[in-house]
């Protein structure tokens, strides 16, 4: 049987709020979009007794086996909800600890695979609940639109079809999520109630921040030379974290301003990851 090859788009956070806290997890609001960087998975049906997954390419290496894809077969399998096996091979070009949610969107994009394949039948209320076990940012890759996550869970996409072309840098250090969630002290009122599609606006979003972005700076001091640098480049529309870091993003207009951007930003950070890419 031939391999069906499938995308698993990387995930970005335009704006970011931190509006509370449950017993486990913070709650978060956010506008996300995707980007046409993407991780390439392979599928295919097998006659084995277990599923095989692995993964290769350039960010593949520090991936042990208890992952986001492994985990999400397990859970399928605990809920009887998959007949038979399956070899997944995953080309990683999206870099881990990067905000990126790479892993997570790994999970995402073989759960919709599975679900539109009609490989299981599951209701969308237990779609949801999949989902959580493996990570909170799971059930964003199914919608692969622009959208707002607000704080009680729910999700809501945004109908405007406004690009921007990204210049991604990542340093050589990858922030850890935890250690930057348990720095957070303040709470943030909640702005995306009532859904706009100007949301995707170059004034709107300029405006906005993500929270976790300072705490990341004072976490990792080089990431404020890294904003500087790149706040500085001609025909920045805005520069923002996405996540919990670590890598920076600049938004702009034109296919031509963020090349050259790139070409400045390679010279001066020559041992960062740096790449185009383009909102989907």
């Amino acid at each position: 049987m031939s391999y069906t090859k499938i995308k698993s788009h990387a995930k970005i956070n335009l704006a970011l709020n931190i509006v509370g806290k449950s017993k486990i997890l913070h709650k978060i609001e956010s506008i996300v979009s995707f980007l046409d960087l993407h991780d390439e998975i392979q599928i295919k049906k097998v006659n084995q007794k277990y599923n095989e997954v692995r993964f290769f390419g350039k960010f593949s290496s520090g991936i042990n086996s208890k992952n986001t894809v492994s985990q999400l077969l397990e859970n399928i399998e605990k809920k009887k909800l998959l007949k038979n096996k399956y070899q997944i091979i995953i080309k990683k070009n999206i870099p881990s600890k990067a905000g990126l949610g790479g892993g997570s969107m790994n999970a995402a994009s073989i759960l919709n695979f599975f679900i539109k394949k009609k490989l299981i039948k599951i209701k969308k209320k237990e779609i949801i609940e999949l989902s959580k076990t493996i990570g909170s940012d799971v059930i964003l890759g199914l919608y692969l639109k622009n959208l707002v996550l607000k704080g009680n869970g729910t999700i809501k996409t945004i109908s405007s079809s406004r690009k921007f072309y990204t210049l991604l840098v990542k340093p050589s250090f990858g922030c850890s999520t935890k250690k930057i969630y348990s720095k957070v002290k303040k709470f943030h009122k909640p702005e995306f109630t009532s859904i706009s599609n100007n949301f995707m606006s170059v004034d709107y979003l300029s405006n906005k921040k993500n929270d976790l972005e300072l705490i990341a700076i004072e976490s990792y001091p080089r990431l404020k030379s890294l904003k500087n640098f790149l706040v500085k480049l001609p025909n920045a529309k805005f520069v923002r974290m996405t996540g919990s870091g670590s890598t920076m993003i600049a938004y702009f207009n034109s296919l031509e301003s963020c090349k050259e951007a790139a070409k400045k930003v390679k010279k001066q950070f020559r041992n960062y990851w740096c790449k185009t890419s383009k909102t989907i």
